[in-house]
């Protein structure tokens, strides 16, 4: 026996469910829920009879129907009609679906109605997740007066997350708590609820995230629902984090974590996982917060999730990845989240596309990385404004990376007075220009407090003081800084923070006129900055080496490093780093034609 609902197909003896042509992955009390209201789809069911249907034979109580419900409830919303399925109180629940092909023509099924017009086309734009034009066929059904109920108006604000325009989904948002309050259902007016005090949170306005963190709160607190406390707890979290409580913000992950876990709210519970693993992450225990991430994406995507879910647990992972240095990690997860915006036809976020122009600085063209910023840009300055002063920190990477220095200290001046650290990029640029004392007080800084900010990036922005330590003269401060960084190898496995500190101990031994140790120190940082394919640093290394051949007369070693990084200069386009390779190259030229009128000169001429 086959159904066809709305975007849906349920092949019931495959036991598979399809949405869009997509498989979507089911628990199996919750296919079997699903196949019972289909088949009772004209009547309303007592819980009593869901509870003997789906578990016969097994004592089990409401929360487990109620856990299959919110599973499936997950599922519909995927093709939106989440609202299909009705709590009836005191009598059941009931599932309102007209069955047939599936809509071909601008007519879309809900609640046991058939929809035409822009509402329908409206639904079923969304159910195609062809986002854009879903919301502005949304928006003239709205002129029509067409749009009324709840499920309705969160399909709409969906449509406009996926299209790129969180802001616009707020107000559609509040209308969506009203219709939902009206109608007593409190699971979704919580949810929604929850969502505007998380995109309220986006855009840094802590006031009215607090207050409809408070209103959800007040109607979680009528519900037993994993997934709904679990929701509310991650919310809190998040809040606690902005604050700069990154250890109030785990323990509440935790038990947002522990609230959902096995209950069959899978959205949420990876969620929760990948926030944990968040903030572990900013305390310090590495190996467990990328467990936990890793987890919870592969928990994502076994499941399904919604384009907004996936967004989110996408956007948490890069961001960390980017904050360790950790490149290949960071690239990795951004090909795979390009992947799923495509599949699912969702806009890059204006927050992914920093992610994706940091990752483009270091492995790939700056030029293009120096567009996706300015692209960036314009969408965060409405949807998360507080990642402005992040973006002006990229592009002064970016342009340093260039070659522009002018409008590289500009970049970084705007990120600080915008309250955000443009370290260790500033620093690195104050070195390169000779102002290493400087540069040395600016990490100092960087690393006082403990938000989140601070606190996972404090690997990295400790071994680039070390390397300026070095350049400074203060030996004994480098070696204690690399003592620390490299003895705590489960701490700091990333390959960036082991490449700054061998980068450091070729410092130290220079110092001590150790060239053949200090270039030992070199070729590993160099071979560590290869192993994460960052381009950039890759050419810095072997430009150092070339240098350190050179002194040593190994003119055709030195020729060879010019070489390789000429290629990556050329592809990377910096003209900072041709330049550097012109200049070595006119080095080694000059030194060669010095030896060879030296060689030419008669032996009395020579003494």
């Amino acid at each position: 026996m086959t159904f066809e609902f709305g975007p849906f197909e349920l092949d019931v003896p495959g036991r598979v469910v399809t949405c869009a042509r997509r498989e979507v992955q089911l628990q199996p009390r919750v296919f079997d829920l699903l196949v019972y209201l289909l088949e009772s789809r004209g009547r309303v069911v007592s819980k009593d009879e869901l509870l003997d249907a789906i578990w016969p034979n097994v004592t089990v109580t409401d929360n487990s129907l109620q856990r299959a419900v919110s599973g499936l409830r997950a599922m519909l919303r995927q093709g939106g009609l989440e609202s299909a399925i009705r709590n009836l109180p005191g009598k059941g629940y009931r599932l309102f679906v007209d069955l047939g092909p599936a809509p071909s023509r601008q007519v879309a099924a809900t609640n046991g109605r058939v929809i035409s017009g822009a509402l329908g086309a409206a639904r079923l734009a969304a159910s195609r997740q062809e986002w854009k034009r879903s919301a502005e066929l949304f928006e003239s059904a709205d002129a029509e007066n067409a749009i009324g109920e709840g499920g309705e108006l969160d399909c709409w604000a969906l449509a406009l997350q996926c299209a790129g325009k969180p802001a616009a989904a707020i107000p559609v948002l509040v209308r969506a708590v009203a219709a939902h309050s009206a109608a007593a259902n409190c699971r979704e007016a919580a949810a929604d609820a929850l969502a505007l005090a998380g995109l309220y949170l986006e855009r840094g306005e802590d006031a009215p995230g607090n207050g409809w963190l408070a209103r959800a709160e007040d109607w979680a607190s009528k519900l037993q629902d994993p997934a709904t406390t679990g929701l509310l707890l991650w919310t809190k979290s998040k809040m606690a984090a902005f604050a700069g409580n990154p250890e109030q913000a785990l323990a509440l992950a935790e038990k947002a974590y522990v609230a959902t876990r096995d209950k069959g709210a899978l959205r949420v519970e990876a969620l929760t996982l990948a926030f944990r693993g968040f903030y572990r992450l900013s305390l310090g225990d590495t190996a467990g917060g990328f467990a936990d991430q890793d987890h919870a994406a592969t928990l994502a995507l076994s499941s399904n999730v919604d384009p907004i879910t996936g967004g989110t647990l996408y956007c948490n992972i890069l961001w960390a990845s980017r904050m360790f240095g950790d490149w290949a990690r960071a690239e990795q997860w951004t090909l795979g989240y390009q992947r799923f915006c495509t599949d699912t036809h969702m806009e890059l976020s204006g927050s992914c596309q920093l992610h994706r122009s940091e990752v483009l600085g270091v492995r790939g063209s700056l030029e293009e990385a120096l567009l996706r910023i300015q692209d960036a840009v314009t969408r965060i300055v409405d949807d998360a404004p507080w990642a402005l002063g992040d973006a002006h920190r990229i592009l002064g990477d970016v342009h340093a990376a260039i070659g522009n220095e002018a409008a590289a200290f500009e970049a970084y001046d705007k990120a600080y007075a915008l309250g955000w650290c443009p370290e260790p990029g500033h620093a690195m640029l104050l070195l390169e220009t000779g102002d290493a004392e400087a540069a040395y007080a600016s990490l100092e800084r960087s690393l006082i407090g403990r938000t989140w900010w601070t606190l996972q990036r404090h690997g990295i922005l400790l071994a680039h003081l070390a390397l300026v330590a070095a350049h400074t003269g203060r030996h004994e401060k480098a070696a204690a800084l690399i003592q620390d960084l490299t003895g705590s190898s489960d701490r700091w496995p990333m390959p960036s923070i082991r490449a700054l500190t061998n980068e450091a101990n070729a410092v130290l031994a220079l110092a001590h006129e150790d060239r053949d140790l200090a270039a030992r120190y070199l070729h590993l940082a160099r071979q560590l900055w290869s192993s994460v394919d960052s381009r950039a640093n890759v050419a810095r290394l072997r430009l150092q080496i070339a240098g350190l051949q050179l002194s040593s007369t190994d003119m055709r070693g030195a020729m060879t490093e010019i070489r390789a990084a000429r290629l990556l200069a050329e592809e990377l386009r910096s003209h900072k780093l041709q330049d550097a390779c012109d200049a070595l190259h006119d080095r080694i030229l000059l030194a060669e034609g010095s030896r060879a009128i030296v060689s030419r000169q008669p032996a009395w001429h020579a003494g």
